[in-house]
C-alpha cells in the first residue's frame, strides 16, 4: 500500500514520466504513454516537480531535512529519466575525480571545457595517473608551476581586428587543430565565419565595438537582464564613438522580456535604414531565462547587424540553433581549460565573412586582447611576468581598474580580492598590489611584442603536439538530449527545493529563498538566481552568502539584475526591491532619483552543467537551509574567531 505522498506525488507525475513508480501496475504505467500535447507535457512536468520533495513540501529546520540518499530516492522516482544519464556520471569519475576527492562544489562555472583532469594529469611528468590507467583515480596532487598552464598558453598580438579577420597570419597547425575543433563543436562552418580568439569576453566586445561602424550604424541595442562585464565595456566604447544605447526592459517578477516594448525599439522608425548593433543572449547567465531565437530574424529583417552572445549556452546547445536559418553576424563564446581545476582560457569571437566587411580600420582597437595559442612553455610565462613588472616601474602612484584574464568561470560581480594582482618582492624590488587595465597592457604588449614573438615563434616550431580535447569529447558523446534532461532535471528540483525554506514561527510565512526569473518551468535554463532572508523578512547580502558558501566547499557567483520594469500594482516592491549602485565616494541617492542612476537587485546565482550531479544540488540546498536558524551567521563568525583567533568581517 503507497503512502498518502506517493499517491499525491503520482497523480502528478501520472502523463509526464514513464513509470515513475515502478511499484505501480503496468496498465497504469501503460496510460503514460498515451500522446499528449506539449503543452500538457510541460505543465504535468511541472506539477510533478513540485511534488518531488516528499514527504514534507516546506522545511523549517535544517535538522528536518532528508538525507542525500533519501532525498536521491523521492528524486529519481520523479525524474526516472535522470537514470538513463549515469553515462555522465561515469565520466565525472573517471575523467573529472578530483571533484568528487575534494568534495568541491563547482556552480560559478559558464563557459566549454576543453580538456578533462585525467587529461592534465596525464600530461604533467611522474604524475600518479600517468603511470597506470587501469588503477583507481588518485588523489589530486598539489598544485604545481606545471598544473598552471597545461597544452597551451596565450601570447598578445599587435594586430587590429579588420586586419587579422581580412589577412589572418601564420597559423600554427597547434592552433589550427583547435580552431577545428571548437568550430565543430559549435556547429559553425569554417566556409561561413572567420574565427579571432581574445584573451577573454570583455576584449572582445571591446574589439568589436572600436571596430564597428557606429558613425553610421548608430544604434546599440542589448537584451541583459543583469549587469555585464563585457556589455559594459562594448557600452561605453560605442558611446565614446556616438551610439544611442538602448536596452530590452524585463518585467517584474518573472523577468520576462516586455516584447512590445522591445519589438517597437527593433523597428524604430527611423529615416536610416542602418538601424545599428543588435546584441543578443539566447538565455540569461544568472536567472536562466530563455528567450526566442525570433528576436534575431526580427532585428535581421529591420536592417540590424546581430550579435549573438552564446556565453552561457550548455554543452550541446549550439545545436539546437540552425545557424544556416538565422545566420548572425557576430558569435561569441568563451572557452575554459579544466573544469574546478584550471578556468584559464580564452574566448572566441566569431565574425560571418559576408559581414566582415562592415568593420573599420582603428587605431585604438589594436592590440587589446587578440591573442594566439602557443603550446605551454616557460618562456612565455616570464614574458607575462615581464610585462607586469614594465607597468609597475611606469605607473607606480596610479591604481587602475582590473580586467581579468579570462570570463570562463562566470563572475558577475568580481570579487576585490581576485580583481589585483599580487606582486610580491621580486629582485629586490618591493613591489605593492596593483590593479592593471585594458590601456596599460597595450602599452606594454606594444613594446614586448617583438622580443616575446621571436621565442613564442621558435618555441612553436620545435613544440606543436596534437590536441585531444577530451571535455568536448565528452559532451559529444552525451549528446543534446541526454544533457539537456538532465541538467533540466537539477535545476528546477533545485528550484522547488530552495523554494520549500520556510522561516518557523512567522505569522505571514517568511521564506527563506526568493527565486528571481522563471522557476519551475520545463523550457528555463539551467542557472538560478535567489537571495537568501532572515527570519525579520531582511535580504542577508549575497556577498555575505557567497563567502559562507565558499567556507562550505561550495563556489557561488554574484550578479546584478538590471532594466527590470514594474507596473503599477508592484509599484510598492519597486521601492523594497530595488537597489542603487555607488561607489564608496558617492552619497546615497534618494528614491526619487533613483531611476535616473543605475539601479537593480543584487542577488546570489548558480549555474549547472553536464557534470553536476545531484549530490552538489543537494548540498547547495542543505547550506542555505542553515539560514533557517536565526543565529546561524553569529555562530559562523565565532566559530572562525576560535580557528584563527582574530575576527573575520563577514
Amino acid at each position: 500500500m503507497h503512502s498518502p505522498c506517493l499517491r499525491e506525488a503520482s497523480q502528478a507525475c501520472y502523463g509526464c514520466c514513464l513509470n515513475p513508480f515502478p511499484g505501480l501496475p503496468e496498465s497504469r504505467a501503460a496510460t503514460s504513454q498515451i500522446p499528449r500535447s506539449a503543452a500538457a507535457s510541460r505543465y504535468e512536468f511541472e506539477v510533478c516537480t513540485a511534488s518531488s520533495l516528499c514527504p514534507n513540501f516546506q522545511f523549517t529546520n535544517h535538522e528536518s531535512l532528508p538525507s542525500s540518499e533519501e532525498s536521491f530516492s523521492y528524486f529519481i522516482k520523479v525524474y526516472p529519466q535522470y537514470s538513463q544519464t549515469d553515462q555522465a556520471d561515469k565520466i565525472r569519475a573517471q575523467e573529472y575525480y578530483h571533484l568528487s576527492l575534494s568534495k568541491h562544489v563547482c556552480l560559478d562555472y559558464i563557459g566549454h571545457g576543453l580538456f578533462s583532469y585525467s587529461q592534465l594529469e596525464s600530461q604533467c611528468p611522474g604524475s600518479p595517473a600517468a603511470s597506470s590507467s587501469s588503477s583507481p583515480p588518485p588523489p589530486p596532487p598539489v598544485r604545481s608551476v606545471t598544473l598552471e598552464a597545461p597544452f597551451f598558453d596565450i601570447s598578445y598580438k599587435s594586430v587590429n581586428l579588420n586586419s587579422q579577420i581580412l589577412y589572418g597570419g601564420e597559423e600554427s597547425e597547434f592552433e589550427s587543430n583547435i580552431r577545428k575543433r571548437i568550430m565543430a563543436f559549435m556547429n559553425i562552418s569554417e566556409a561561413d565565419y572567420t574565427m579571432v580568439l581574445s584573451a577573454n569576453q570583455s576584449s572582445a566586445s571591446k574589439l568589436l565595438a572600436e571596430s564597428y561602424p557606429f558613425q553610421s550604424y548608430q544604434n546599440l541595442l542589448t537584451v541583459y537582464d543583469y549587469q555585464s562585464e563585457a556589455v559594459e565595456v562594448m557600452i561605453e566604447s560605442s558611446k565614446k564613438r556616438g551610439a544611442n544605447v538602448m536596452s530590452a526592459n524585463f518585467s517584474w517578477p518573472n523577468l520576462s522580456i516586455q516584447s512590445e516594448k522591445l519589438r517597437k525599439k527593433i523597428a524604430n522608425k527611423s529615416k536610416h535604414k542602418k538601424k545599428g548593433l543588435f546584441v543578443f543572449p539566447l538565455q540569461s547567465r544568472v536567472t536562466g531565462s530563455r528567450y526566442s531565437y525570433l528576436w534575431m530574424s526580427l532585428a535581421q529583417e529591420n536592417g540590424w547587424h546581430v550579435l549573438l552572445d552564446a556565453s552561457a549556452l550548455g554543452a550541446k546547445d549550439m545545436e539546437t540553433l540552425g545557424l544556416s536559418l538565422f545566420n548572425p553576424d557576430f558569435l561569441i563564446c568563451s572557452f575554459f581549460k579544466v573544469f574546478g581545476e584550471n578556468p584559464s582560457g580564452f574566448c572566441c569571437l566569431f565574425i560571418r565573412k559576408s559581414s566582415a566587411s562592415v568593420l573599420k580600420d582603428s587605431t585604438t582597437a589594436t592590440s587589446i586582447g587578440i591573442v594566439n595559442l602557443v603550446p605551454a612553455s616557460e618562456p612565455t610565462r616570464i614574458s607575462e611576468s615581464s610585462a607586469i613588472s614594465s607597468i609597475e616601474t611606469r605607473k607606480k602612484s596610479k591604481e587602475f581598474p582590473a580586467q581579468g584574464s579570462f570570463s570562463g568561470p562566470i563572475s558577475i560581480q568580481q570579487r576585490r580580492d581576485e580583481t589585483t594582482l599580487d606582486l610580491h618582492k621580486t629582485e629586490g624590488i618591493n613591489r605593492k598590489q596593483k590593479t592593471v587595465s585594458f590601456s596599460e597592457i597595450e602599452e606594454v604588449i606594444e613594446t614586448s611584442f617583438e622580443s616575446a614573438s621571436s621565442i613564442i615563434n621558435n618555441t612553436s616550431q620545435s613544440k606543436n603536439p596534437k590536441i585531444e580535447c577530451r571535455s568536448l569529447d565528452h559532451a559529444d558523446s552525451l549528446g543534446l538530449i541526454l544533457i539537456s534532461s538532465r541538467t533540466r532535471n537539477l535545476i528546477n528540483w533545485l528550484v522547488n527545493a530552495l523554494m520549500s525554506l520556510q522561516h518557523p514561527h512567522s505569522e505571514n510565512g517568511i521564506p527563506a529563498v526568493k527565486i528571481y526569473g522563471p522557476k519551475i518551468m520545463f523550457d528555463r535554463g539551467p542557472a538560478v538566481a535567489f537571495n537568501v532572508f532572515d527570519w525579520k523578512g531582511e535580504k542577508i547580502d549575497p556577498v555575505l552568502v557567497q563567502k559562507l558558501a565558499d567556507r562550505n566547499n561550495i563556489s557561488l557567483s554574484i550578479g546584478f539584475l538590471q532594466h527590470i520594469w514594474f507596473s503599477d500594482k508592484h509599484e510598492e516592491e519597486k521601492e523594497k526591491q530595488l537597489e542603487t549602485r555607488t561607489s564608496e565616494a558617492e552619497e546615497p541617492v534618494s528614491s526619487k532619483k533613483r531611476d535616473k542612476f543605475h539601479s537593480g537587485i543584487s542577488v546570489v546565482t548558480a549555474a549547472l552543467g553536464f557534470l553536476t550531479n545531484f549530490e552538489d544540488i543537494y548540498r547547495l540546498w542543505a547550506f542555505v537551509s542553515r539560514f533557517l536558524d536565526a543565529d546561524f551567521l553569529e555562530k559562523e563568525k565565532w566559530r572562525y574567531k576560535a580557528l584563527n583567533q582574530k575576527t573575520i568581517e563577514i
